[in-house]
């Protein structure tokens, strides 16, 4: 036993007794609500709970910053009986929340011989003349320690919500195909066996679910979503040729929107002699009077190239020689089931501000997807949400074009 009071010794105990008698006050620049919010801010991941918090916030509003100054020491002398009244709980509930703060290392005890508590300050200067109950020296001792682990719990917390924005992009990602599925009429038992998996892992992102459960979450969503991917490629109509190649064609389930390489909406999509995926003689090797509007015909080939992303580029023929039109139209068109847009999307595209208008807009919601300020969430929604401004007379793709490229100039200059 103590010699202060009969509480049992202990090497922590003894421990807390040394860094009271050795305090020498907060740092100039800290105070004592700054280590409140500490605590209050690390919170469980310090092993604080709610309750000790409440307990540990009552405590230090009976303290001064002159308690916390070389020379004295932030003694609580409350009665036991007043704290547990004026909190609503039992003097038992408020003896276990102090012994759980003394584990952590947060407060100690200054005791006196009959274990009352009890003090007095002096009515001029405020300071304490003596005082016995809770001591709340130890908490500055932990500032350090509480620090890491804020560190600590912020890098968990930014894995966690990173992890949880990439699931929701892939879910919306995942429904667009899935939707692009139904439109170009693919096997029942196929999108049946989808989007049971999708419903399977569609669960509500809460914060009961740990990381490592979020990542494994991650994982799932990624191999769905190249599920679909693969049957969105294989479930497009194909038709063959006398080169022994295959060219995409329309099939009958699809609305009359205009495809890949045509500006209007004109056309019989349901014949076999539908070359909507094949080039033209007749068509012109530049931009097609519908964009001229949007600003389409501004933008030269080389300087959609430049302004491309490297997804964008990935799919532009590897061949030497020219690019054409057509190279840079095909690729936007590999690329939109990446981007979520659903191919009555495109056609509706190419019909408001032509072939390469749509293609524009393609490129411009992939490079939308990398802005570090205000990224594009919904692709999908951002491409039609282009489409309604270019029908309403308020898109200018060129102007959007050669600010990418000002800022690519200016990227290489620095």
């Amino acid at each position: 036993m103590t010699g202060g009071g009969g509480r049992i010794g202990s090497p922590a105990y003894r421990e807390s007794l040394l860094q009271s008698d050795d305090f020498t006050g907060l740092e100039e620049d800290v105070g004592r609500y700054d280590l409140l919010l500490l605590v209050k801010r690390v919170g469980k991941a310090a092993g604080f709970t709610p309750r000790m918090i409440q307990l540990l916030d009552y405590y230090m509003a009976f303290t001064t910053e002159q308690d916390w100054e070389e020379g004295s020491r932030p003694i609580v002398f409350q009665s036991l009986s007043r704290t547990a009244l004026d909190l609503g709980v039992s003097e038992r509930q408020i003896q276990k929340l102090e012994k759980q703060l003394f584990q952590l290392g947060a407060i100690t005890y200054h005791d006196s011989g009959n274990h009352k508590r009890y003090g007095q300050r002096d009515p001029a200067t405020g300071r304490l003349l003596f005082a016995f109950g809770v001591d709340l020296t130890p908490l500055a001792y932990l500032r350090e320690e509480l620090q890491r682990k804020l560190h600590e719990k912020q890098l968990y917390d930014q894995a966690w919500l990173g992890t949880k924005r990439e699931i929701s992009w892939l879910r919306r990602q995942v429904r667009s195909l899935l939707l692009e599925l139904r439109e170009q009429g693919a096997s029942p038992r196929a999108l049946h066996e989808l989007e049971a998996i999708y419903n399977e892992i569609a669960v509500q992102l809460r914060t009961h679910i740990g990381l490592s459960g979020l990542r494994e979450l991650l994982q799932r969503h990624h191999e769905l979503h190249e599920r679909c991917l693969e049957t969105v490629s294989l479930a497009a109509p194909r038709t063959g040729n006398s080169d022994g190649t295959t060219r995409k064609r329309s099939c009958t389930s699809e609305p009359e929107f205009a495809h890949y390489k045509y500006t209007t909406p004109s056309i019989n999509i349901c014949s076999p002699q539908d070359t909507c995926f094949q080039k033209s003689v007749a068509e012109p090797a530049a931009p097609e009077e519908s964009a001229s509007a949007s600003g389409g015909d501004h933008v030269s080939i080389a300087q959609m190239v430049t302004a491309a992303s490297e997804r964008y580029r990935s799919h532009l023929p590897l061949r030497s020689g020219t690019l054409t039109w057509d190279d840079v139209i095909d690729a936007a068109y590999r690329l939109r089931p990446h981007l979520g847009v659903s191919q009555q999307s495109w056609g509706e595209a190419c019909h408001v501000v032509g072939r390469v208008g749509a293609a524009l807009c393609v490129l411009l919601t992939d490079r939308g997807i990398d802005r570090t300020d205000d990224p594009v969430r919904q692709p999908a929604a951002y491409f039609r949400g282009m489409v309604n401004r270019a029908r309403a007379g308020e898109l200018r793709l060129h102007n959007s074009v050669f600010g990418l490229l000002e800022r690519e100039a200016q990227g290489s200059r620095s």
